[in-house]
């Protein structure tokens, strides 16, 4: 099957096309933070040439405890984002939990993401789906990566084809994730853009007695892996202190370290795709 070509404003989002960056915290935490890190990515992107679209959560529903902090909630988090996308004219996404969250989160975003843990939410995908705008849908930790064949053939029911198919590993055992990377080619099958989860593939999920903990430092080489097999987008949660912030923080790439890690991915997807 052919490689659909997704248009995100400016930005052209295709499997053989040149790579697109998909940054940003893992939860908004207030306004002033969350143009510190664009600020930051946006001069990553024009120095090396490569398009962003902003990422915050409003909202994590699925912390391992109840004592977890979830977020700013979504109006706060939506009027984050619609004054990033303004001030700063770049796409941005963020993630959904219920059905009842995607015409009001659409009014603003230009990306919804459905979780990995929801992806087979049939009422979710609908929902989304019906909103017309391009969907992220993360591959669920417990499923093949041919089974998200159907979850593709639900949103494409009511006429959403604006679909890109997110691998972020897979459970192995208890409190462990790993990359298949048979998977990305898989999924690519579908025609659909592929994003690769460098910051969740290296989650340990509820690993750290109540909270999930991660390693960092595998981020930059799934990150190369993932590009060396041809990916279509890279994401990639990144904060100014990851060990301060409220959530993920063992799995975000500190923000000074983002331009490095572009710069090698970049390399590899300019041959892989030469």
């Amino acid at each position: 099957m052919s490689n659909k070509i997704l248009k995100i404003k400016n930005i052209s989002v295709s499997n053989d096309l040149p790579i697109v960056l998909i940054a940003g915290p893992c939860q908004l935490e207030s306004l002033n933070h969350s143009r510190k890190i664009v600020e930051a990515l946006c001069g990553i992107s024009q120095k090396l040439d490569v398009k962003l679209i902003f990422k915050g959560s409003f909202d994590k529903a699925n912390r391992t405890s109840l004592k977890s902090q979830r977020g700013v909630g979504i109006e706060e988090g939506l009027t984050i984002l619609d004054k990033i996308k303004s001030e700063f004219k770049c796409p941005v996404l963020t993630d959904v939990h219920e059905p009842e969250q995607c015409i009001r989160t659409s009014e603003v975003v230009d990306v919804i993401q459905i979780p990995a843990f929801l992806c087979r939410q049939t009422d979710l995908l609908i929902a989304a789906g019906n909103t017309g705008k391009v969907l992220n849908v993360k591959k669920g930790q417990f499923l093949a990566p041919n089974d998200m064949t159907y979850i593709a053939e639900k949103i494409s029911s009511v006429g959403n084809k604006n679909i890109m198919l997110c691998e972020r590993g897979t459970s192995f055992g208890y409190h462990n994730l790993v990359n298949d990377f048979r998977s990305i080619p898989i999924m690519a099958e579908t025609g659909y853009p592929i994003v690769f989860d460098a910051t969740h593939s290296v989650q340990l999920p509820g690993g750290s007695n109540g909270s999930s903990g991660g390693h960092r430092k595998f981020v930059p080489t799934l990150s190369r892996a993932a590009c060396a097999v041809g990916v279509a987008a890279l994401f990639v949660e990144t904060h100014d202190e990851p060990d301060r912030a409220p959530s993920d923080g063992p799995n975000m790439i500190p923000l000074s370290e983002m331009e490095l890690l572009m710069s090698k991915v970049k390399t590899i997807d300019n041959l892989i795709k030469s």
